[in-house]
């Protein structure tokens, strides 16, 4: 399948173009097209395919696939599979990333907020990942330092100096004669955004921020045992900060998916097994597959074993966090009732069941000619055979 854009037409960029090259492209047509800026019908659309084109071009799985075939996803539309990431929560999409960018990450207060803020992706892993722990490569866009000024904000020949409109506070008042006298009003500074400080000379990629918005990567530690809605902090992988500022962190909230086999109660680990009535009766060892990688674990089926009941294995459930120790593994037998039994197994079975007193005359719905009950079915075949075949042991 062939894409129906060039994306290296659309960021004005030839196709041996490096990374930094594509970025400041992206970032040019950005500065132009982005909606905050741009009020022109079309800005909207363009934007975004702009930022499609950044989206693939800037990620080197994706750009190879689109190389090689024309498809970002892979010759079958498929992507190269691995990490599933969800969404970015907390109100940082794209857009929202571009609003910090082009507003220069003034927030209200008594001066702008230049620190860079938290931000958080969903991870899923399997159970099986969450068992042995795993590292994951995650991609995902942020406010990222500046390549160009190395988060300065400043060209080669700027310099940051204080604000000389608000004198370094961030902020200007601004006096109204209303009827009812003299009102003052502050607000954010327009010459230097809420900061306090200016750049003479500000670097042309960044526009003096010091950061710009980029698709980056970052590896994840999984440990072992981690459940469901539990949070990792990657420092520093956050939102960067305005000029050098502290950066962020990266929340990763972390979703174990759950197969068919097993079910998680904390750290003990249930699934079903299948024994059959005779197994269930007279004990069996079961050989069950466990959740690490190549673990076979022997369970003991106690005779007399009824269905449903729960046979718990010690040291095979899910690691704790932070110890050797594991939780149990709930095995829930599930009996079922061999249906291809011979006669004279079914005749050995009601021998049994008379002695012990058993139910096992007329039933509704079998063969109850003369009284015969369950079994008679069997006295009968076995009448009917030639002699010296087919008969019991006594």
């Amino acid at each position: 399948m062939e894409s129906k854009v060039d994306y290296y037409e659309v960021l004005g960029v030839d196709h041996d173009a490096d990374a930094r090259t594509i970025k400041r492209a992206f970032l040019k047509k950005a500065r132009t097209l982005h909606p905050d800026v741009n009020k022109a019908p079309d800005a909207e659309e363009k934007f975004k395919e702009v930022n499609e084109a950044y989206s693939v071009l800037s990620d080197e799985q994706k750009r190879a696939n689109y190389d090689r075939y024309g498809d970002p996803n892979g010759p079958a539309g498929f992507g190269a599979g691995g990490v599933d990431v969800s969404d970015i929560f907390g109100g940082f999409g794209m857009d929202d990333i571009f609003s910090s960018f082009f507003g220069g990450g003034a927030s209200g207060g008594r001066a702008a907020r230049t620190a860079g803020r938290d931000m958080g992706i969903t991870l899923r892993v399997s159970l099986a990942e969450a068992a042995s722990g795993c590292t994951k490569t995650v991609a995902y866009d942020r406010l990222a330092p500046c390549d160009d000024c190395n988060g300065s904000g400043c060209a080669e020949d700027g310099h940051v100096t204080t604000c000389s409109r608000c004198h370094g506070t961030g902020r200007v008042v601004t006096v109204q004669r209303t009827i009812l006298g003299q009102m003052q009003t502050q607000s954010e500074c327009p010459a230097c955004h809420g900061t306090g400080h200016t750049i003479d000379h500000p670097c042309e990629t960044c526009g003096g921020q010091g950061r710009t918005p980029n698709h980056e990567t970052v590896k994840i530690d999984v440990p072992a045992g981690v459940h469901s809605g539990q949070s990792l902090r990657v420092e520093g992988y956050g939102e960067a900060g305005v000029r050098g500022d502290t950066s962020g962190d990266l929340i990763v909230r972390i979703e174990v998916v759950e197969g068919d086999r097993f079910q998680r109660q904390g750290d003990d680990l249930f699934c079903a097994e299948d024994v059959t009535a005779l197994e269930a009766m007279c004990g069996c060892t079961l050989d069950v597959e466990g959740v690490l990688a190549d673990e076979c674990v022997s369970v003991r089926v106690p005779a007399g074993c009824q269905p449903g009941q729960h046979v718990e294995v010690e040291g095979y459930g899910m690691p704790r966090q932070g110890s050797a120790a594991r939780g149990k593994l709930v095995v829930v037998v599930n009996v079922v009732v061999p249906g291809d039994l011979s006669a004279d197994d079914l005749e050995t079975l009601r021998s049994i069941a008379e002695k012990r007193g058993e139910r096992v005359g007329n039933v509704a719905g079998t063969d109850a000619r003369e009284g015969e009950g369950l079994f008679g079915h069997v006295r009968r075949a076995a009448s009917a055979r030639p002699s010296g075949k087919g008969k019991r042991k006594k």
